[in-house]
């Protein structure tokens, strides 16, 4: 039975895409083809898919993504459909591809306070959970109570201490899935809640280059310093490689002009991290995860 025929038998058709341009599954809008990408909608089709013989990668939405020009071999399992959540008192459990954005509007709705500094994130919770992902002085690591996590040989365990730090967790070296967490809240005044959140939103959209493709914030940020300031004392606002561009609203977002390649962005990542390496002697690093093969 070939890849394609044990797909079929995991999760319906519609969920299985063949040379798929991964363009279509990153923010960036860059990326060359996946040779299959599966969207499970069960733990039981993850399970199963993870038991597969081929090359696996793992995302969400792929908002902290770039995909390099040459594609990605063998499987992607994208966990987008995979999006359930349930709310018991002050605690929400959800899935690894519920959208954070959605999960802190659900909280909003439901008077519980915690999730305010996610409105604006585009990323699935599962991404959130391996990278802490966060804004505005919130990160992920304050509400999570605890994760379930897939190991590659298909065991499941439950993590209640994620070994949280800067834009890290315990799962970036663990092989497998975040299949889940389940996020302690507090009860709060809804129309409080709902006030700092269009604050967030407001102060979003004024500063970040939201009109254009990009992955978010592209470098982490360096102790000491700011990496967007950095850049723009450097003179790099606005700079170009092809269709990629440093921001000329936030110098700590590249974005994709509109025809950009994968190759244009990573070059131009690499051009800034030079850049701020001879001007300030300060190492940059990306925040975007690079992955797949070069043209």
């Amino acid at each position: 039975m070939n890849l394609l025929e044990e797909l079929k038998t995991i999760t319906r058709e519609e969920n299985i895409l063949v040379n798929e341009p991964m363009k279509n599954h990153t923010t960036f809008r860059t990326g060359g083809v996946a040779d299959f990408l599966a969207m499970p909608e069960s733990k039981e089709e993850i399970q199963k898919l993870l038991a597969l013989d081929c090359k696996k990668t793992i995302i969400g939405n792929g908002s902290n993504l770039l995909v390099k020009d040459g594609g990605i071999r063998g499987l992607v399992i994208q966990l987008t459909k995979y999006n359930q959540y349930t709310i018991s008192d002050d605690v929400i459990e959800a899935s690894a591809g519920c959208y954070l954005a959605k999960l802190s509007h659900v909280a909003e709705e439901n008077g519980l306070t915690g999730l305010e500094f996610a409105c604006g994130i585009p990323g699935t919770l599962g991404g959130a959970i391996v990278m802490n992902a966060g804004a505005y002085g919130g990160e992920i690591s304050s509400v999570v109570l605890e994760t379930e996590f897939i190991s590659e040989n298909g065991n499941i365990m439950t993590i209640t201490d994620g070994e949280f730090g800067y834009r890290k967790s315990v799962f970036q070296g663990l092989k497998g899935i975040v299949l889940s967490s389940k996020l302690k809240l507090e009860h709060g005044n809804r129309e409080e809640i709902k006030a700092k959140m269009l604050e967030y939103m407001t102060s979003r959209n004024a500063k970040q280059p939201v009109n254009f493709p990009s992955a978010g914030s592209t470098f982490k940020r360096p102790e000491g310093y700011f990496a967007g300031k950095l850049i723009e004392d450097a003179g790099l606002k606005g700079y170009q490689i092809g269709g990629a561009e440093v921001s000329t609203l936030h110098a700590g977002f590249i974005v994709n002009r509109g025809n950009a390649s994968s190759k244009d962005i990573l070059e131009l990542i690499q051009y800034v991290q030079e850049t701020i390496h001879k001007k300030y002697h300060v190492q940059l690093e990306p925040e975007v995860k690079i992955i797949g093969e070069d043209e």
